[in-house]
């Protein structure tokens, strides 16, 4: 297990150090406590779209060749996300070249111009990413489901933001918006792989040091309320059907997080899982097929998304309900709780072996919750789990009431499928 410090600099910018001797390799990663759920309607979009804009130039590299050829140089990997509450900005090097790689995206966070002409051209890219979404439906199926759990606030807008606002989002946009949310407490740092404690801290301190002092702007908590099963259906001519089933679940700092975790491995732990063995191996019905489920800092949902067969998707519907209803009874059993622990330990001894990847779980524990819960601790907590708190968390999601059905596929009779959503 990879031991780690937590440093804090005194203009609030908190460092995550997690060495690795026997690592050939060097990754410096900043995570952005702000995303999707940070805009407004007027702004929708423009987390995703400054995140595009920062490779593109800065002060001291006024181009994007310029940027990328250094990085490219030597052979390192790059790349930048944005998610609902997360933009993240990256470079992994060999460890020989960590500090171009600190030099790079520090430059890029910090001094990035915001190019009128990049903005024009990347104005296009966006657009056309958003037309290539459209066109794939295992993608677009998410859109549907976000608008379907959370509406017209702000979970449910998409990442992409909408086509009318991209097209007129201004350089002045991108300035505020950056200045307002790209601050010293709302940042953190993650360094993980072969370099030297105080070495990188010095050299953080150097590259930093011109970080924007305080906190980003607050998010709109997010309402939610659902008394009946819910639908969302968009028509298309597929040739199979696109679809995400599920429930709401609850926060990231929930304790029930545990007891969820073992219930959706029991269910879909790989492919002796329930669900697999229903879907491909006893109807064929899918050629994909899996649960899905995440937390946020206000809401989460647990569910399964899969393409189908357009012609058995009411068979599918109806079969997989039934497997949720043996799931709070009969599938609760002691012998499914080991086999769910063992899944889980095996899944992340496997995951642990990646220095970067363990930096950055600790890294979303740290920047949210202000803690680190190793993976040590996380399977201690599994370990703990009980066939009662299963049994609870089962009957307290699996309720009819709660069902959503989020789905694209040339079907047009919304009712007859909202008559399914029974459990």
């Amino acid at each position: 297990m990879y031991k780690y410090s937590v440093h804090k600099f005194f203009n609030g910018l908190r460092v995550l150090l997690v060495p690795s001797k026997e690592s050939l390799s060097f990754e410096i990663k900043v995570f952005v406590n702000t995303g999707s759920d940070f805009e407004t309607k007027r702004i929708n979009g423009i987390s995703h779209f400054l995140e595009h804009l920062c490779f593109k130039g800065t002060k001291k590299r006024p181009s994007n060749l310029e940027i990328t050829k250094l990085l490219d140089s030597v052979g390192a990997s790059y790349n930048a996300y944005t998610s609902r509450e997360v933009t993240s900005y990256y470079a992994e090097t060999f460890k020989d070249h960590k500090d171009l790689a600190m030099d790079i995206v520090s430059d890029i966070y910090l001094n990035s111009i915001f190019p009128q002409e990049e903005i024009e051209k990347e104005r296009g890219v966006i657009l056309e990413e958003m037309s290539m979404e459209k066109d794939l439906p295992p993608r677009y199926i998410w859109d549907l489901w976000y608008k379907l759990l959370y509406g017209d606030q702000v979970a449910g807008w998409s990442i992409l933001g909408r086509e009318e606002v991209i097209k007129k989002l201004k350089r002045e946009d991108f300035l505020n918006y950056s200045q307002s949310q790209y601050r010293s407490q709302s940042t953190l740092i993650a360094i993980s792989g072969n370099f030297s404690k105080n070495q990188t801290l010095n050299s953080l301190k150097k590259y930093f040091k011109d970080i924007r002092k305080g906190k980003r702007q607050k998010k709109v908590i997010v309402k939610e309320k659902q008394t009946k099963p819910q639908i969302l259906l968009e028509y298309k001519k597929t040739d199979q059907t696109h679809l995400i089933l599920g429930v709401r679940t609850f926060n990231m700092f929930d304790k029930r997080r545990y007891a969820l975790a073992v219930l959706d491995t029991i269910f879909d732990g790989g492919m002796s899982g329930y669900l697999w063995q229903l879907v491909r191996e006893k109807l064929g019905a899918a050629y994909y097929i899996s649960t899905i489920g995440t937390s946020y800092t206000d809401r989460g949902y647990w569910g399964i998304k899969g393409g189908i067969d357009n012609e058995r998707v009411e068979l599918v519907l109806e079969e997989i309900l039934k497997e949720w209803s043996k799931l709070k009874k009969e599938y609760l059993t002691l012998a499914n709780l080991k086999k769910a622990k063992d899944y889980l330990k095996g899944k992340i001894a496997l995951a642990v072996e990646n220095v970067h990847s363990v930096a950055s779980d600790y890294a979303y524990d740290l920047l949210f919750k202000n803690k680190i819960e190793t993976h040590k601790e996380y399977l201690e907590k599994i370990n703990k789990v009980t066939l009662r708190d299963l049994e609870k968390v089962s009957h307290q999601l699996l309720k009819p009431e709660k069902l959503n059905l989020a789905i694209i596929g040339p079907h047009k009779n919304k009712e007859k499928l909202l008559k399914l959503l029974k459990i």
